[in-house]
């Protein structure tokens, strides 16, 4: 096990640790964003300070509301467990707000004591939350890995040139290939762990 490339392990939060419930079209509606467009890059946007709060407030209450109602995801308990009697610190980097972000993970009874949210860094794909963790760390980022379940958390992994691992508990999506690994169940992320090759990043640095 001392032999594992890896000195540090993030993980998105929603869909990746947690079930998430979310309604991104009633949200979408309530807000007026258009569908395709990134929800959080359409409040940034809106013209006035009073339009951007009351549209954050709509997000909040949908956070805060799903935060009380989710499920750890299969295998996270476990594996998280074996990272950390492997000595591999770890963190949490969410798009949610710092509020909901913390209430997901006391519900769900998960002890990562670094979070880090879209109060704390600019939103992924912008790689600065993934960077400011490994700084914490005093670990270069190619000898971390994110692991998430969207494209925003491959794009982020790829910005800060960090090795990147997709949870596809499903089909494979058409971005998977971009990941450096991809993973069904987290009882296989400690075995990939091994795989990844991390000269192509650490090049890269």
């Amino acid at each position: 096990m001392d032999r594992i490339p890896v000195k540090g392990i993030i993980f998105d939060l929603d869909g990746t640790l947690v079930t998430s419930e979310l309604d991104f079209s009633l949200i979408r509606a309530q807000i007026g964003c258009p569908v395709g467009q990134d929800l959080l890059s359409f409040i940034s946007a809106l013209p006035s300070p009073y339009m951007r709060e009351e549209a954050m407030n709509i997000v909040h209450q949908h956070e805060l509301c799903d935060a009380q109602h989710c499920d750890v995801i299969p295998g996270v308990k476990e594996c998280i467990a074996q990272l950390s009697r492997m000595g591999i610190p770890l963190a949490v980097v969410t798009r949610n707000f710092a509020k909901a972000a913390r209430l997901k993970l006391k519900t769900a009874g998960l002890p990562i004591p670094l979070i880090l949210t879209r109060d704390d860094a600019p939103a992924k794909p912008d790689p600065a939350a993934l960077l400011q963790v490994a700084q914490t760390w005093q670990v270069p980022p190619y000898q971390c890995v994110y692991v998430g379940d969207y494209l925003y958390d491959i794009e982020a992994a790829h910005n800060a040139n960090m090795p990147s691992c997709l949870f596809a508990p499903n089909d494979k999506p058409h971005y998977a290939e971009q990941a450096d690994v991809v993973i069904s169940h987290f009882a296989e992320l400690v075995d990939a762990l091994y795989t990844l090759d991390m000269r192509r990043h650490r090049y890269l640095a």
